[in-house]
């Protein structure tokens, strides 16, 4: 195979072998490589050996220090072109290149710093398609591409991260690699440690990155993240302090963000039908919006907390400081760093502005360690007694900052802190807030706060204190108006013994009261088991339209009238039962009434095994004598509730599928009931009576973020006449012209409707002239009886 010569080795233009002397340039010959590899290897050889010796003579003018090697670009551009030109060729020469992609990793780890820019951008993009082919392996670039992202080149700082993000994305796609995940996360380690701020900066941020992306979503990265608040660097403990603290952004949901595979996704939402069919056939017009917003409300409040509830129970939702291996430690160790934050500055007039830029930093990093300590107190519910009396210089209302402050103060509360320890700055929020003489705002941030710190210690709160606290009900401002009545809601659920009579309200249990410091309520079964027991299986509901609740009627009705006469027939008969035995039992046996109690309580398991034998055969005879014109579903409301007597008779403590089923629904319908109560809804029966406030558990409250602007005051202000005019002219923007009805069909394209066309239908001779005869018929009834109307005299004769 012939070869031309290459006249001084320029890779602009080579001659192609076996071919004609037709000039090529390197993108051309590089397609006809990928081709024919095979017609191209001797041309491979002369530019590889021409690679080698530009990179040969790179080096020896790095060596020698040669000043003009950044001011001539055409020794950087043939060998940056060179580079890539030999990178896309490698997949198709693996034998010949096999030493190419270690010569280009050593050159960036060994001359990267003193490279051009541009050229270090194309050897850096070169390697990257070498590793995307699997030439290179990522475990043995990760340091070089960290340390790439080091030497302050925007452009190769963002290729070199989103190479290291997503190789290892791509890595774990499938499942989680953890053989490879392992070494990639000790050298990340390992940088995040050592003090150089630029090396532990960018291992912060692409550890940071992978856990968001829920790619390394694991307890040793997390812990790896925690520890980074404790970094030398401030900028570095900043970063961390503020991942932590983002991760967890709270996110209010509006009620127009709730789609329909949000819908798909929650099952297991319910609602009465009956107040379904209300909403959209009882009333006037405008009260059936009404009621069908409150419906909508009430179905989206159900769903957020079931959404809230689904990914709480899943590891993906939880934040890395739920990792912790030592939270306590972590929080001691953060909290003397708080203390000690305390740095001084000397500064002159002239840098007055630099000095107060720096406290307002310094403060700003203070208030994230006390954030991060506060949220870490009360996720994991731990002891740190010094941290309350921290807080507690600061509360004041001229304070910087001081709702954030306020909230980590409660979210640092929790029933395992001793309310001694809390106590004083219960007082000192009390003292400083809730008073005559302070501002609107901050008696209701004072009031708020109260509720939130006894919502998770009740044991706070006083008689005499609550009373007073109470009395701002009647205050005129609403925000102070509104805090107090929270406030009465909570003690009405918790303890309903502290306030007056008249402020009690109709609780739902008038003996509730806090459980005292260390009282801890051991389950002995199931949860929800209550409710399977207290279910008759009547308030089952369908969740389809209003025909579907119209063709079910009958049937429902049919099954609750027969399950109704069974269950009384079968009491009357076992109360019939039951006389003459005890009839018989006093004329046979003659036993004292002692005898007769003693037996009882001895045989006691035997006799409930009786019962239930004697009802489950009565009821079963009772079946067999139904009618075979009742419906199918009839029948099977009643195998339900036979099935439902059973298992609620039978004390064997085995729950079936079946019955965990019915458990979740139940406690889907006991959310719902609450949604329905707290939209007013639920006016009339039994329901109307549930509270509408539900006490959270310490473990829900734990995992709940505590929002700095719900503490603040949330009232709308009244709306001048201006700008009621203006939100009503932004609304008629998009609408057009008014125009009546008539002249609306007057102008419609789609056509004529079928009453439009049955007038000017030709109607058939015979049709027309029976249509006067009658019309005339008519008309001439009418003149015969319109004189025998009047019975008056006539006002004009």
């Amino acid at each position: 195979m012939a070869c031309h010569s290459i006249p001084d080795l320029k890779p602009e233009w080579l001659g192609a072998s076996g071919k004609t002397a037709e000039k090529m340039n390197l993108l051309t010959l590089q397609h006809k490589m990928k081709i024919d590899p095979e017609g191209y290897e001797t041309e491979l050889a002369l530019l590889y050996k021409h690679f080698d010796s530009l990179l040969f003579l790179f080096q020896q003018q790095s060596a020698l220090s040669f000043s003009s090697i950044n001011g001539d670009p055409t020794v950087s551009k043939d060998l940056g072109d060179m580079a890539m030109f030999l990178a896309h060729v490698t997949p198709y020469y693996p034998t010949q290149l096999s030493d190419y992609p270690c010569k280009l990793a050593d050159l960036l780890r060994s001359s990267a710093k003193s490279l051009p820019s541009s050229l270090r951008c194309h050897l850096t993009k070169a390697l990257i398609l070498l590793i995307n082919r699997n030439f290179v392996d990522i475990g043995e670039t990760l340091g070089l591409f960290m340390e790439l992202q080091t030497l302050g080149d925007r452009t190769l700082r963002k290729d070199a991260f989103s190479h290291v993000i997503h190789s290892i994305r791509r890595m774990n796609q499938k499942h989680k690699n953890e053989t490879q995940n392992r070494p990639l996360q000790n050298i990340l380690f390992t940088m995040l440690q050592e003090e150089d701020e630029a090396k532990a900066k960018r291992a912060l941020i692409v550890l940071c990155d992978l856990h968001r992306r829920r790619v390394w979503f694991d307890e040793r990265t997390a812990n790896a993240i925690c520890t980074a608040c404790f970094h030398p660097s401030s900028k570095i403990m900043n970063a961390a302090l503020s991942f932590l603290l983002g991760f967890e952004k709270i996110e209010e949901a509006d009620d127009s963000d709730v789609d329909s595979s949000e819908d798909e996704k929650n099952p297991q939402v319910v609602l009465q039908r009956e107040d379904v069919y209300k909403a959209h056939h009882k009333g006037t017009l405008a009260s059936k919006k009404k009621k069908q917003a409150k419906l909508q409300r009430a179905i989206r409040s159900m769903k957020r907390q079931q959404r809230a509830n689904s990914e709480k129970d899943t590891p993906n939702y939880y934040s890395p400081l739920n990792h912790l291996i030592d939270a306590q430690g972590f929080a001691e160790k953060l909290f003397s760093r708080l203390q000690t934050c305390n740095e001084r500055f000397e500064v002159s007039i002239l840098t007055f502005h630099i000095y107060l830029e720096v406290y307002i930093f310094c403060l700003q990093v203070k208030m994230m360690i006390l954030k991060v300590i506060a949220r870490t107190v009360g996720l994991h519910r731990l002891i740190l007694l010094n941290f309350y009396p921290f807080l507690q210089k600061y509360v004041q209302p001229h304070q910087r900052d001081i709702t954030e402050l306020l909230a980590s103060a409660v979210q640092a509360c929790h029933d395992m802190v001793p309310p001694d320890a809390v106590e004083p700055l219960f007082r000192q929020v009390v003292n400083q807030f809730v008073h005559d003489k302070s501002r609107t705002e901050a008696i209701a941030v004072g009031l708020n706060v109260v509720r939130e710190i006894c919502l998770r210690i009740p044991l706070l709160m006083t008689e005499d204190l609550l009373q007073d606290l109470v009395l701002y009900r009647k205050s005129h401002e609403k925000a102070i108006s509104t805090a107090a009545r929270s406030l009465i809601t909570l003690f009405r659920e918790v303890c309903p013994s502290l306030l007056v009579k008249k402020d009690r309200g109709r609780p739902t249990n008038p003996k509730a009261r806090p459980k005292a410091f260390g009282e801890v309520n051991i389950a002995s079964n199931v949860s929800g088991l209550e409710l399977l027991q207290n279910d008759d299986g009547e308030d089952e509901e369908n969740d389809g339209g209003d025909s579907d609740s119209s063709m079910f009627d009958n049937d429902e009705e049919e099954a609750t009238e027969i399950t109704d006469n069974a269950h009384a027939q079968l009491s009357d008969e076992d109360e019939t039962e039951e006389s003459d035995a005890g009839l018989d039992g006093d004329n046979e046996s003659g036993q004292s009434e002692e005898e007769e109690s003693d037996s009882e309580d001895g045989d006691g398991d035997e006799d409930e095994e009786q019962e239930y034998n004697k009802r489950k055969r009565k009821l079963s005879d009772y079946a067999g004598e139904l009618n075979a014109d009742t419906s199918l579903r009839a029948l099977k409301r009643i195998a339900e509730s036979t099935r439902e007597f059973e298992s609620s008779v039978l004390a064997d403590g085995i729950l079936s599928n079946e019955d965990f089923k019915r458990i979740k629904e139940l406690k889907a319908k006991e959310g719902a009931k609450l949604a329905l109560g707290q939209h007013g809804l639920l006016r009339k029966g039994p329901e109307a009576k549930s509270p509408a406030f539900k006490v959270p558990s310490s473990e829900e409250l734990s995992l709940k973020r505590v929002n700095p602007s719900v503490l603040e005051i949330n009232i709308r202000r009244k709306m001048t006449k201006e700008e009621r005019l203006e939100l009503v002219k932004a609304g008629r923007e998009d609408r057009g012209k008014y125009q009546a009805r008539a002249a609306i069909k007057q102008k419609k394209t789609g056509g004529t409707s079928n009453k439009q066309k049955e007038h000017k239908k030709n109607m058939p001779m015979v049709a027309k002239r029976a249509k006067i005869v009658r019309s005339r018929q008519e008309r001439k009834r009418l003149n015969r009886i319109a004189g025998k109307q009047f019975r008056g005299k006539k006002a004009w004769k």
